[in-house]
């Protein structure tokens, strides 16, 4: 295959143009990129671009883009971009699934460390001027359950195995489950993981089969005394049975990086909930994001030129 022609079209933030072409520059150095900063640039470029690098991409806009094939997304998620019309223009679609693995792990385990160790309480007396002492717990007294045993599931099972902390989790293949994982189970095992964890980490991808899958009886199912975890997408967790379950005591608490709303409204009874941890949909930030992007690119990139389209990384469409 001839050198393609690959685009960064302006929906992509000027810092992540800017990264996204500094290591690229290292990594191909001859690669024909064109960089859009404004919606004519990009109508323009789009035309002849044959590799679009992009974390959107609206879906109108796929048939502007006759020499489209293949579009990499700078993200992990990619239930927001049009893959139905990806598929039908024989577009292939491939994610960033993976390069969030070592951030979001971290953010995890501060949401199990910040309840492990009270730290909201430490927190929340300093604000009223408060010294009075109160206990904490230790990580390796408690069982950690993840849903959706991926790159992202597979770092925290490995962090929190760390401390000594039993892992049990769901993945579609559970034969293929991380070695930190004590116990795995498929998808048929949510309530057994759901039963036995005192913190359950949701870090599954937004699909038809995982919408709303964390309702009313799924939260019932968990101990009172637990904590629920989402670092996956809002839509997966039914955020008022969520809300609830929380007001009334049938959780210890919950830590959200993600909602069904974003931002997060000023009305959500969740702000108020003094056993909740809100993050802003941050907990996948480093300033290494935008190097993993371009080296995953790199890889792909090699392959699509080979024509080697099956191998691609992460290959959604």
């Amino acid at each position: 295959m001839t050198q393609p022609d690959v685009l960064i079209p302006h929906y992509v933030s000027k810092s992540a143009r800017d990264g996204l072409t500094e290591g690229l520059a290292d990594l191909l150095a001859d690669l024909d990129l064109s960089v859009a900063a404004t919606p004519p640039e990009t109508e323009e470029y789009l035309s002849s671009a044959e590799v679009v690098l992009t974390n959107r991409f609206p879906a109108e806009e796929v048939a502007a883009a006759s020499e489209l094939q293949w579009v990499q997304a700078l993200s992990a998620g990619v239930d927001h971009f049009p893959r139905e019309a990806f598929a039908d223009a024989d577009v292939a679609l491939t994610s960033a699934s993976g390069i969030h693995a070592e951030p979001i792990g971290e953010q995890v385990l501060a949401y199990l460390l910040t309840f492990e160790r009270n730290l909201q309480t430490g927190m929340n007396q300093k604000h009223r001027g408060v010294w009075e002492n109160y206990g904490g717990r230790e990580l390796r007294d408690e069982t950690v359950g993840i849903l959706g045993l991926g790159a992202i599931g597979g770092r925290v099972a490995e962090l929190a195995s760390a401390f000594g902390t039993r892992v049990v989790g769901t993945k579609r293949d559970p034969e293929s489950a991380p070695d930190a994982v004590d116990e795995a189970y498929g998808p048929d095992g949510l309530y057994d993981v759901l039963a036995q964890s005192d913190y359950v980490v949701v870090a599954l991808p937004l699909t038809d089969e995982t919408r709303g899958l964390i309702g009313e009886e799924e939260l019932r199912t968990m101990d009172s005394s637990s904590v629920l975890v989402n670092v996956a997408r809002g839509e997966i967790v039914d955020e008022e049975a969520l809300t609830t379950a929380l007001q009334k005591g049938h959780l210890r608490g919950a830590a959200l990086d993600v909602f069904e709303t974003e931002p997060l409204p000023a009305n959500s009874p969740l702000w108020d909930l003094s056993n909740v941890v809100i993050t802003p949909h941050m907990a996948g930030s480093t300033p290494h994001y935008y190097d993993r992007c371009a080296n995953l690119f790199a890889e792909n990139y090699g392959r699509f030129v080979a024509g080697e389209l099956d191998a691609m990384e992460n290959r959604i469409v």
